[in-house]
This record gives structure tokens, C-alpha cells and sequence, in this order.
């Protein structure tokens, strides 16, 4: 007799708790302003197309404000500080944040397309943990071995990507508050929502005025404030296309910066490894934010004679995956965050189909409105394959084999990114090899996608310069620091 497979009853979170304004101003100086540039653009909500709100696309004259806001907070205000109150405010923000989990989790999940399980589990305690953590160095960077007396840069340009909003924004603000700079952010053009919510927290935790910044566009608006004179250093995490754009224009003007770019990070099982707790670090590395991870385990290597046991295995548990509604609490892969986005996997995925490499998907229904895609893997892939070599970004995973421990390594590193890599083995001697072997700034071993504020995040080769996060990460945001 067939079992029945197990059903869940929606259980949708409500948006009650969220209020959007239709319409959204540039937050500069403290104060919600209107750009001098008029033109609006259209937020959406992917799981359904539904607009949300129409947001400010930022010209040069507000860019010119909002730096000139900072300016004068930093040489006025922020720099003059005590370090200790410096982190006060930051030990404000990260109580505030906390008090207000449900609004954000439930507006980043409208926003951006996440189950709200991980907006609420994942995103929005770890953005509160970074200010957390980061208060707590404010006052102590003379003592962090990152050389006598550490200065901040001044003004700090900050680009952060549509996949974690609301903890990109942690990551970045964080840092460079508790080191005396002040910020001009601007967050993606398709998920704006949380960095403008943010903006209300900042007034809640009574921030100087022009210490935090916030202006809202497009790549124009981002490539106005990484040429702006005023900016002191810049901060970037996106595509590796974009950064190398930025490491170009600003390579003679002097400004630090640091990028956090692509990746098409190798997870590596073993014939040693736990195969049902590897499935589960396989399915979290790539369905994870439906593959919406510049650190995703998008390359799945096994040794080839555990090959077809954890096929099997990975299958069986790709039919439990559950997609739909990212308001569900019981839904694990929600909306593609674009229909760019969409038109991106579809167009790798269909040339995974071409190049002779054999897809499947479990069964699953797909809503008819907005933008979705089934968890997908492809078997029969050699290093050649594009989507062997070029980030899909989506919920896409490509499967090689390698028979001894030196060719899963050689696979591995055969890529121009440099970002994260997984290991799966029960051998500690084993993991300790391949970790040193491995040419990627992030190893996890026996698990995947797990983060700490107090651990660097980075990576090598295309996948950008410099560490976020930890006492490397504060070095970036300081003058001189070793």
C-alpha cells in the first residue's frame, strides 16, 4: 500500500504587522527628503508581481546631499564621539531590531521572495547579532592588534545586493559605524523595503543626523556614489562584472574598498562521509534562499562510488521540498527574486539541456503568477558545462565525480571564483588536508552555510578583496590597520 505523502495546512504569517507607504522618499541627514530627481520606480513583491510601493530613484544632486550629510556628521559629530557611546548606539540599534523582528522578517519575505522561516530564523537575528557584536568592539579597537591608534576612513560608501538585504545591510553598517565612519548606503533597486525600514530604526535609536544615510536607485545611483569625491572608501557585494567595474574606476582615486563578489563553490562528499547528513548540507547549500547565495554549494562533487547512494538519497529528498507562498511558514523555497533573475536560470539551465547533461526536478506545482523556478539538479556534468562554470544563482545544482581525494581538489579549484567550498568526510586528518588544499576564503566542513558575526567572510581570485565580519572585517574600515 502507497503512504500517502504528509500534507500541510497553510499557515500563512500575516502582513498586518507591516505598513508600507506607497510611496518613499531618500533618507538623508535624519530626516525622510524628496529627491530633486523625480522619477519613481516600482518595488514588487515576486511571489505574486503585486507592487508594494514606488521608490526615489536617486541623481546626482541627492547623491551630492546625502555625502555631504555624512561628511558633516562624521567631522562634527561621529568622529568626536567617545567610542563608548559610539557603541551605544549600535547595543540601541541591535535591541530595536530585535523588538522589531516579525516587521522586518515579514517585509523581507514580501520584498525579496525568502520563506519567512528564514527571514525570521536566519536573516533578521543574525543582522541584530552583527550590531550586537560590533557595539561591543567600539570601544576596544586599540586592543584589537590592528596597529596603534587605527583611524576611521571618514565617509563610506556602501552597495548592497537584493539576496540578504537586511544582513548585507548588518554587515556593512555595522563595521563601519563602531569604527567612527559614517554611511551612504544603497540598497538593491528590487529590494529597498528593509534598508528604508532600517532608516525609521535609526530615528527610533535617536542616530545623529547624516550618520547613516540611506539613498534608493539603480546601477546609475550606485555608480554616482562610488565616483562621488567625497566617499572615502567603498563596500560592494554583488556580481563579480560589477565589481570589476568598480575596482576600475576607482584604482587612481586613492579609496579603499572592499568587494564581496561571485562564487561556484565545490561541496565535496567523501566515500567516508555521514550520507544522510550530507544530503541535508547538500539541499541547505543550494536551495538555501533558492540559490540566491554568492556562497551556495552550486557544484556537488561525490566520490564516484558513493555516487548513485546519495543520488538516490538527494532525490528522495527533494520530493519533500516544499514551494510556494514565502509567507508560509511551512514553505522551503519561495519566488525567484526577478524575472531577470528567472530569464537567467532559464537560460543556464536550458544550456545544461543543450551541452548534454541530464536535468530533474521533483514533482512540484508552480504558482501561475510571479516568478518561480523547481529545485533542480543536473547529473552527466563535466568541468566544461556552463553550468559547471558560471554562476546560476537560482535553485540549480550541478553534479561531477572524482574516484581519488587529489582529483575532487583539482575539480574543485578549477574555477576563477574563490569564495566558499564544503567537505564531507569523518576523517578529521582529511578535512584538514582538503582545507588547506582548497583555494577558497571559506571552508565548511560537515555542514554548509552556517555564518557568525565573529568569523571573517571573503573570498579569492573573482570572488572579491578583503573579509566582512570578525577583526578582519573591522581592519577594512580603518586606515592603516594591519
Amino acid at each position: 500500500m502507497d503512504k500517502k505523502p504528509f500534507e500541510y495546512a497553510p499557515a500563512p504569517e500575516s502582513r498586518a504587522l507591516v505598513s508600507i507607504k506607497p510611496q518613499y522618499g531618500l533618507f538623508i541627514n535624519g530626516s525622510w527628503v524628496e529627491p530633486l530627481f523625480k522619477e519613481k520606480f516600482a518595488t514588487i513583491n515576486p511571489a505574486n508581481e503585486e507592487v508594494l510601493s514606488k521608490i526615489s530613484q536617486a541623481g546626482k544632486s541627492d547623491v551630492d546631499r546625502a555625502v555631504k550629510a555624512a561628511r558633516d556628521a562624521y567631522t562634527k559629530t561621529w568622529s568626536k564621539m567617545p567610542a563608548k557611546e559610539r557603541g551605544k548606539y549600535l547595543f540601541r540599534i541591535a535591541r530595536i531590531m530585535q523588538e522589531r523582528a516579525r516587521e522586518f522578517a515579514v517585509l523581507e519575505s514580501l520584498d525579496n521572495g525568502k520563506p519567512i522561516r528564514e527571514s525570521r530564523d536566519v536573516d533578521v537575528p543574525l543582522a541584530a547579532a552583527h550590531f550586537f557584536y560590533h557595539a561591543g568592539w567600539a570601544d576596544k579597537l586599540d586592543y584589537a592588534g590592528l596597529g596603534n591608534s587605527p583611524k576611521p576612513h571618514g565617509v563610506v560608501g556602501q552597495i548592497i545586493p537584493w539576496n540578504f538585504p537586511v544582513l548585507m545591510l548588518a554587515w556593512k553598517i555595522a563595521p563601519a559605524l563602531a569604527t567612527g565612519n559614517t554611511v551612504v548606503l544603497k540598497p538593491a533597486e528590487t529590494t529597498p523595503l528593509t534598508a528604508l525600514l532600517f532608516a525609521e530604526v535609526c530615528q527610533q535609536a535617536e542616530l545623529p543626523a547624516g550618520v547613516v544615510n540611506i539613498i534608493t536607485g539603480d546601477g546609475v545611483t550606485g555608480s554616482t556614489l562610488v565616483n562621488h569625491p567625497g566617499v572615502d572608501k567603498i563596500a560592494f557585494t554583488g556580481s563579480t562584472e560589477v565589481g570589476k567595474l568598480i575596482a576600475r574606476s576607482i584604482a587612481v582615486t586613492g579609496k579603499s574598498a572592499t568587494l564581496e563578489l561571485g562564487g561556484k563553490a565545490a561541496n565535496i562528499v567523501f566515500e567516508d562521509a555521514a550520507i544522510d547528513q550530507a544530503v541535508e548540507g547538500i539541499v541547505n547549500g543550494i536551495f538555501f534562499n533558492q540559490g540566491h547565495v554568492c556562497c551556495a554549494g552550486s557544484r556537488l562533487i561525490i566520490q564516484e562510488n558513493i555516487h548513485d547512494e546519495v543520488l538516490e538519497k538527494l532525490k528522495r529528498r527533494m520530493a519533500l521540498i516544499r514551494v510556494g507562498d514565502p509567507l508560509d511558514k511551512n514553505t522551503d523555497l519561495g519566488a525567484i527574486n526577478s524575472a531577470a533573475q528567472l530569464a537567467k536560470i532559464k537560460e543556464l539551465s536550458t544550456a545544461g539541456d543543450a551541452e548534454g547533461a541530464f536535468r530533474w526536478s521533483p514533482e512540484c506545482e508552480l504558482p501561475k503568477k510571479g516568478f518561480w523556478f523547481a529545485p533542480t539538479i543536473f547529473t552527466g556534468v563535466t568541468q566544461s558545462h556552463r553550468i559547471a562554470r558560471e554562476e546560476i544563482f537560482g535553485p540549480v545544482l550541478s553534479i561531477l565525480t572524482f574516484r581519488t581525494p587529489q582529483e575532487a581538489i583539482e575539480k574543485a579549484n578549477n574555477t576563477p571564483y574563490g569564495l566558499s567550498a564544503g567537505i564531507w568526510s569523518e576523517k578529521g586528518s582529511r578535512i584538514l588536508w582538503a582545507s588547506k588544499e582548497l583555494k577558497a576564503g571559506v571552508i565548511w566542513a560537515n555542514t554548509f552555510n552556517k555564518f557568525d558575526p565573529a568569523s571573517p567572510f571573503g573570498g579569492y581570485k573573482e570572488s572579491g578583496w578583503g573579509r566582512e565580519g570578525g577583526r578582519h572585517g573591522l581592519a577594512a574600515y580603518l586606515k592603516g590597520a594591519k
